[in-house]
């Protein structure tokens, strides 16, 4: 009983965050324009799936913020990134302030003292790797990509240095088998996936199932 209410609180909380990220989307000079329900179908199962792992305790309550506000940024942005093709600034820079924060707290009661500053060096190696990938190859990686990078670097060392790594190869394995998936079935370039959704799933999926060292 305690599981489906657990269930039912984060599929309600996660639906009604991502009905506020919508509106915030909408707004101008930019706005983007989201149909619902996606948004709200894809954060109420985030949330559930990380109230359900913390209430059954496979995942630390004082971790618990950092996958629920990752999975916030990775439904719009994923939105964002399939509809317009874009990474807005007005999510990807203030996602790196807000990474630290949620990294902060649970640093803060984590038995790992180096946590806080490990994300904070993840972030700024992540961030440039993807500098150099974007300067050397620009139109297979744009700058949003890169601002991108700063957060879930930030988040993906706070796990651990091998979890950094498992999360930016994952994103480069899942955006070159998309390509290639693309290019066996006859599609044109502008069907391949952006990478922006790689990288945001693989770095939710790693931090709702964090292997900490």
């Amino acid at each position: 009983m305690l599981l489906a209410v657990h269930l039912a609180l984060g599929a309600a909380l996660g639906g009604g965050a991502a009905t506020l990220g919508r509106r915030l989307l909408r707004r101008p000079p930019r706005g983007i324009r989201v149909p619902a329900p996606w948004c709200e179908l894809a954060l109420a199962a985030l949330w559930a799936a990380a109230l359900l792992r913390s209430a059954t305790g496979d995942l630390p309550w004082w971790w618990l913020p950092v996958p629920l506000a990752l999975g916030w940024l990775a439904v719009l942005l994923a939105a964002t990134d399939l509809t317009d093709r874009r990474l807005p600034d007005a999510l990807t820079l203030p996602a790196v302030p807000a990474a630290l924060v949620v990294v902060w707290f649970a640093g803060a009661l984590a038995p790992d003292p180096d946590m806080l500053a490990r994300a904070a060096l993840g972030g700024i190696l992540l961030t440039g790797l993807y500098l150099v990938a974007h300067r050397c190859a620009p139109g297979a990686l744009g700058l949003g990509d890169v601002k991108l990078a700063a957060s879930t670097g930030t988040v993906l060392a706070a796990v651990s240095w091998p979890a950094l790594l498992l999360g930016a190869l994952g994103a480069v394995l899942v955006t070159g088998l998309a390509g290639v998936l693309a290019l066996l079935v006859g599609c044109g370039p502008r069907a391949t996936l952006p990478h922006g959704l790689p990288m945001l799933g693989c770095a939710w999926l790693v931090t709702a199932w964090p292997v900490f060292g």
